[in-house]
């Protein structure tokens, strides 16, 4: 990429800071003949801070937001005199269409990034994981894009999670035959 396109486009949290600007400043005045205490110093500015403490904090308000809304699909569902199994099947469902949709119309990245874990540790983000992948690589046709590319973050997820259960009931089948269970 050029370094005037560098300049132009903005990092992950909106604009460059002052401090990351005059960062790259000495990286390009030192260029490959940095000294070590410099080197550290580019690399402390230009490496982001987080703010733990706020971080777990807007992660527990967004998974909370989730969960309330799950807990109220699950009322409603129940309140149509659906059983609590099937309500809570129905709700599983809805979250994770709303997640697909708000993925779909790149609403949800938003979420992620103000929420983070609290967005993507629910059932949410599994579905986020699925269609992200899907969308992105679209362009590539049905077959080669989408139908290779979704199971691209989850994939491994179901593969070693089918994998662990088949070996799993065969050592309890086995065991069963043995006489260990």
């Amino acid at each position: 990429m050029a370094e005037s396109e560098t300049q132009k486009q903005p990092d992950r949290a909106g604009e460059r800071t002052e401090k990351q600007e005059q960062a790259k400043d000495m990286a390009r005045q030192a260029g490959e003949n940095m000294s070590p205490e410099a080197y550290e110093q580019y690399v402390k500015a230009v490496t982001p801070t987080h703010n733990t403490p706020a971080n777990m904090a807007k992660a527990f308000l967004t998974g909370g937001i989730i969960c309330c809304i799950g807990q109220a699909l699950t009322a409603w569902y129940l309140s149509y005199g659906i059983e609590k199994e099937a309500a809570g099947t129905w709700t599983s469902i809805t979250l994770v269409g709303a997640a697909i949709l708000l993925t779909g119309f790149n609403w949800f990245g938003s979420i992620v990034k103000f929420g983070g874990a609290g967005a993507l540790v629910p059932i949410t983000g599994f579905a986020n994981s699925m269609v992200s992948p899907a969308i992105e690589y679209k362009k590539e046709g049905h077959v080669f894009g989408i139908g290779c590319k979704i199971f691209t973050i989850a994939g491994p997820v179901i593969l070693f999670g089918v994998f662990t259960s088949w070996v799993l009931g065969l050592l309890y089948w086995v065991g069963k035959l043995i006489g260990i269970f």
